[in-house]
């Protein structure tokens, strides 16, 4: 049967490394304090006037040279991002033309830290119906420039980067096994940027009152996420037949250690088949998977026949999977 297949990875980080101990001139933090609750060792930063697509392009660039394909072979560019250069035009339309994808169709979608679970779910739906054959799934964000850096609960997490894959319609065995989205939109005030759209304008009285930071109750998301971790696992386990054991990598949504590791004893996966990189890049929200992929491919960790799993969860809520055959 068709099924899509990941064809090439990529990724691009931004020059800038703020560690823990950069943090710790800056707010009331120590190196331990974060390392124990999050994992996270150090981020990277965009310099200013850095937008999205500024690092999603050269993501999506490198993706298309590791595909070894021709730009204009690309038939649709989909761009994950809370952070879009802009409230309009799409970021995807600025990367489209970045890499030269002049034929392809171009939009944004924001599902917050699952954005790139939707995205890729998305394109693996359009080559099942045999709308288009060859797509670029870009996750980029410049989260930082959303962040107040006297927040310590918010301002220790994010990192700013982007990855990339290329998905092409193939025949076999290998590609993409099923798929799985879920929301509650009911938990949406668990993780939220209030200020900044139509609801909470940004105006000259209001910049300063809190409402545009990322806010964040730390404890209820962290249940409801192990909990929607494990669905969103039993429910790809459950679409394709294969047990916990036949998993050779899991690639979680790069969030915090402690809820990675809680939701893979709960799902009783060992936590060596675990992929981590929040260390180095910290939760870089829409970006994090596919960073982790291109990462877990470079190092080995991925190869020819390998299953691996993707989950996210994020803002909305909002969570999924991905099953595939490497």
């Amino acid at each position: 049967m068709v099924r899509a297949r990941i064809i090439g990875t990529g990724q691009h980080l931004p020059e800038k490394v703020l560690t823990n101990l950069d943090l710790e001139k800056m707010m009331d933090t120590t190196d331990e304090w974060i390392r124990q609750r999050t994992g996270i060792k150090q981020r990277y930063v965009a310099a200013n006037g850095q937008g999205a697509s500024d690092l999603g392009g050269p993501a999506a660039a490198r993706a298309i040279e590791a595909a070894g394909i021709d730009p204009k072979e690309i038939d649709l560019i989909i761009c994950c991002t809370t952070t879009p250069d802009y409230l309009f035009p799409a970021s995807a339309c600025l990367i489209q033309h970045q890499v030269g994808a002049t034929k392809a169709a171009a939009y944004d979608v924001n599902a917050a830290c699952s954005g790139f679970v939707c995205g890729l779910t998305t394109a693996n739906a359009y080559i099942q119906a045999g709308i288009y054959k060859t797509i670029v799934i870009v996750g980029t964000e410049v989260v930082t420039s959303r962040l107040n850096w006297k927040k310590r609960d918010t301002a220790v997490l994010f990192g700013d980067g982007a990855g990339a894959v290329v998905v092409r319609a193939e025949n076999g065995d290998h590609g993409i096994l099923s798929t799985f989205l879920g929301a509650d939109g009911g938990s949406g005030d668990l993780l939220i940027l209030p200020g900044g759209g139509s609801r909470n304008v940004v105006t000259k009285e209001n910049v300063d009152t809190g409402v545009h930071d990322i806010s964040m109750k730390g404890p209820e998301l962290f249940k409801k996420a192990v909990v929607v971790f494990g669905e969103a696992v039993q429910q790809a386990l459950t679409a394709t037949g294969l047990a916990i054991n036949d998993i050779d990598v899991f690639i979680p949504h790069q969030a915090n250690t402690r809820i990675i590791y809680a939701a893979a004893d709960r799902i009783g996966l060992p936590q060596e088949k675990v992929f981590l990189n929040i260390d180095r890049v910290a939760n870089t929200t829409a970006a994090s998977i596919p960073i982790a992929i291109d990462d877990a491919v470079t190092q080995g960790r991925i190869r020819s026949g390998s299953i691996v799993l993707l989950a996210a969860f994020g803002a909305g809520i909002t969570w999924g999977s991905i099953m595939l055959r490497w």
